[in-house]
């Protein structure tokens, strides 16, 4: 069972500065949904930036332990262009 501070944790650890948000969707430890904004997503398409996100927890998604993460990932102008709500 993951801890949503710890899947944050390693996010930040990979993408230093970023601000993530971490919900565990079903409170079984292992569905979560995490919302990433990362200056180092500029220039990035959206499925170089899932896996940047998804390298750090490699180890738990092929351990089994982290079996779903649904992302939503934002640059730090398009989390501004939403509002800072989504």
């Amino acid at each position: 069972m993951l801890d949503p501070k710890d899947i944050e944790r390693r996010i930040v650890a990979a993408l230093p500065g970023a601000e993530v948000e971490v919900i565990d969707t079903t409170g079984t430890g292992d569905h979560f949904q995490a919302r990433v904004v990362s200056e180092a997503f500029a220039g990035k398409t959206m499925v170089e930036q899932h896996q940047m996100v998804y390298a750090p927890l490699r180890a738990q998604i092929d351990a089994g332990s982290l079996h779903a993460l649904a992302l939503k990932t934002y640059t730090p102008d398009q989390w501004a262009r939403t509002g800072g709500s989504k």
